[in-house]
Formats: structure tokens, C-alpha cells, sequence
């Protein structure tokens, strides 16, 4: 499988993955995310993503909806940090008609103002939604933390404050910066032909402006901190939510690959460290596991658990310790091919789905400006060592590095917590 990568005449580049399938998604990744905002347009990136939804000149938000889920097919976007997707999965044979409903959402989109009032509401009550999900607010808190004084600290879908005195003219002038040939990668994967894959994507750009439009940049600087702090939020639960974390090095940095190893160390799956120590061995939570994500400029490499009261001291301990011996003992040759096979495994079995393929090329072309091959991916993985992971966790990991963010019973608002002054 080889991909190919295009430029149309209108100046979007294409990537192209021809694959054995019986389907074909195409997806339209936008460098634009809730990093590229400014304070006061804090969930614009998010909010324009919901409106894409809601008609184009051409098609009321129904047809849309119809135009797909009629022939069998799905679509869906999202928005994170640094970017901004949309993709349609439909039988192969339709790959014209995906293309056609996918352009015309993001050149013509209509934006009524009745809709937008809506779907403001709409966000509103997403927002308060995830504030009543412990685990969310946990982690939001987390990387808050890890990156305060950054837009990497803000909340992606913004507050009731930002969005509140929002207007469609702010939507318009959002997407007249950011939706633009130099900084959107469209991605073509599955069953189709180049050729009329190119032919219908010109057809439908044809019209387009903006060739000459300069990417956008992203100028803002990560504060540098000294040491990790905590955070305590109270909600109506009875459980505590712990999410720990450490700011790790970002994408471009090759340490990601030993990132990614620990990440399954010590977290990914019920043969990890921290599920066997925690879980099998003490019994102190059903639900706890790692995660990595880097952003362009840093990462986050975060734990998080949810914890009895009684029973948060044993739990935090014992967390760190699984911390610590990763600084101070090298996992042995065993364990990290286990963990290797774990990771590509895994890798390979996920690419088999049209959608993965999608979502991992339309990632590397917007994060590297380039296709990264399957391989090399694999290739690098494979090579981390021991050593590497050691000294990973040696720079990274030290406990005055942590941070915590707490979520705890709001009749417990006074239980003392591990690391809060």
C-alpha cells in the first residue's frame, strides 16, 4: 500500500491511500484547534465545527445527514488542541458523492443565525455535561495545570463566558483565517481510483480562493515551570478521581517512540504495571490507566484512577513507587518485548479500518508536513531500549515534576490529599 500526495490546482494538498477494502473515507483535517485562539475566542474552533453540520447553500442540515446515513455511510468531526477533522465513511462506489457533501460543508457553509443560536445552547449543555463527569474534570484540571500561562491550558470547547457574547461574524472571520489551502490536508483512504479521486476533488474546489493565503503559525511559547503543583475540585460523587501528570516533550522530539513504550508499560492494557499493582495485587481501584499525548510544542504523559476514599493514600504511594522504578531499574529484555509486541500489534491490528489509515495520515502529513511510512513508525517503536526508557524516566518523572489534580465528594471537601499543601 503506497500512498500518494497530491496538490490540486485551488492549492489543497491531497493524500491519497488506495487500500483493499470494500469503502473509502475522506477526511479533511484543519490545523486549526482551541491552541490557535484568543482568549475571548476560547471554543470557536469547536463551535465552528458543530456549524459545518447545519446547511451549506446548497443543502439544509437534513440532506446532509440523509446524503450520507441513506447510502449506508457515517460522518462525524472533531476538535481537538491543534486541529479540526471531518470525515465521511461510505461504500466505495460513493467516494464522488462523499466529496461533493464534504467541500461543500467547508467552503459554503451557510451558518444561520437560528442554527447558531441552537447550537450554542447545544455547547452550553456539552459543557456542564462534562462537568459532571469526574474523570473529565480531572484531567481538564490536569493539563491545565501542566501547561498554565499556554492555550494548551484552555478547555477546547471554551466556557459559558466565551461563548455567551459569541457571534456568527466572529465564526466568519475564524474560518476566513484558519480554512485555507496551505493549512487543511485532505486524506482519500480505501477503495477508489487516483485518478477520479483527483478529478472529483478539483471539481469541487474549482471555485475556491485563498491560494496564496500564508499558513498560519503558531507563535505562543509554554511557560517553563519549575515544579508540579495541585489542584482540588469538589463535585456530588462518591468516588475520588485522581488524574496525575508530568509535561513531557512534544511530536517532533524522537523521544515520543519511548514515550509510547512507557505509555504501555506502565498503563495500556490489564497486563501493564500500574493495572496489576494497583488493581490486581492491592485491590485500590477498578479503573486506572496511562495516557501520552503530544501536542506540537510539548506532551502530557498522565495516570489517572478512581479511588475510594479510604483508600487514596495506599493508591497515590503506590503509583509513585511504579513511578520511581522506572528512574532507578531498567525494564527488563522480557517485559519490553512483551510490551513492543503489545504496541505494534495493536498498531497493525487498528490500521486494518479504513478510518485508522485515515486518521493516522491525515495526523502525520498536518504534524510533519510529510507521510510517515507504517514502518518507520514501527521501525522506531522497536528500537527504543531500555536504557532509552531510563533515561526518559530519569528527566521526566521525578516526583517534584508531578502534578495532581483531584476530584473528591463534595461532603469530603475536607479530606486531607496526598501532595496538597
Amino acid at each position: 500500500m503506497k500512498s500518494l500526495v497530491e496538490t490540486l490546482a485551488s492549492g489543497y494538498k491531497v493524500v491519497m491511500v488506495p487500500c483493499e477494502a470494500e469503502s473509502v473515507a475522506v477526511g479533511f483535517f484543519v490545523g486549526a484547534g482551541s491552541c490557535d485562539e484568543k482568549p475571548e475566542e476560547a471554543g470557536i474552533s469547536h463551535f465552528i465545527e458543530h456549524m459545518l453540520f447545519k446547511g451549506t447553500k446548497r443543502r439544509r442540515a437534513a440532506d446532509i445527514v440523509r446524503s450520507v446515513e441513506g447510502r449506508g455511510g457515517n460522518f462525524n468531526a472533531f476538535t481537538s488542541e491543534e486541529v479540526t477533522c471531518y470525515y465521511v465513511h461510505m461504500p466505495s462506489e460513493y467516494l464522488p458523492e462523499a466529496i461533493d457533501i464534504l467541500s461543500d460543508m467547508y467552503l459554503n457553509a451557510s451558518l444561520p443565525k437560528a442554527e447558531f443560536d441552537r447550537e450554542k445552547s447545544v455547547i452550553i449543555e456539552e459543557i456542564k455535561m462534562y462537568d459532571d463527569d469526574p474523570s473529565a474534570v480531572a484531567m481538564e484540571n490536569l493539563q491545565a495545570a501542566v501547561f498554565k500561562g499556554s492555550p494548551l491550558a484552555t478547555s477546547v470547547a471554551g466556557t459559558i463566558n466565551s461563548l455567551t457574547p459569541m457571534k456568527v461574524a466572529n465564526l466568519v472571520d475564524y474560518k476566513s483565517r484558519h480554512y485555507l489551502p496551505s493549512n487543511t490536508i485532505i486524506v482519500v483512504v480505501g477503495a477508489f481510483s487516483p485518478d477520479k479521486c483527483i478529478k472529483s476533488l478539483e471539481k469541487s474546489f474549482a471555485n475556491s480562493s485563498g491560494v496564496n493565503a500564508a499558513k498560519h503559525q503558531r507563535t505562543f511559547k509554554i511557560p517553563r515551570i519549575k515544579k508540579g503543583s495541585s489542584v482540588v475540585a469538589t463535585r456530588d460523587i462518591k468516588q475520588v478521581q485522581l488524574a496525575m501528570g508530568y509535561r513531557v516533550p512534544g511530536s517532533m522530539d524522537n523521544r515520543k517512540y519511548v514515550a509510547t513504550v512507557v505509555d504501555a508499560v506502565l498503563g495500556r492494557g490489564m497486563s501493564s504495571r500500574l493495572f496489576q499493582e494497583v488493581r490486581e495485587k492491592r485491590g485500590l481501584s477498578y479503573d486506572i490507566s496511562s495516557r501520552v499525548q503530544h501536542f506540537n510544542k510539548a506532551g502530557i504523559f498522565a495516570i489517572s484512577a478512581g479511588l475510594d476514599v479510604s483508600r487514596i493514600k495506599m493508591a497515590y504511594d503506590t503509583i509513585l513507587s511504579e513511578m520511581a522504578k522506572l528512574r532507578i531499574k531498567r525494564v527488563s529484555n522480557a517485559e519490553l518485548k512483551r510490551t513492543k509486541e503489545f504496541i505494534t500489534g495493536n498498531f497493525r491490528l487498528a490500521h486494518e479500518r479504513v478510518t485508522a489509515k485515515l486518521f493516522y495520515y491525515g495526523a502525520s502529513m498536518l504534524m510533519f508536513g510529510r507521510v510517515m511510512p507504517v514502518k518507520e513508525q514501527v521501525d522506531s517503536l522497536l528500537a527504543v531500549t531500555p536504557d532509552d526508557i531510563l533515561q526518559y524516566a530519569d528527566e521526566f518523572f521525578a516526583e517534584e515534576n508531578c502534578f495532581t489534580s483531584w476530584v473528591v465528594p463534595s461532603c469530603e471537601k475536607n479530606l486531607k490529599l496526598p501532595g496538597v499543601q
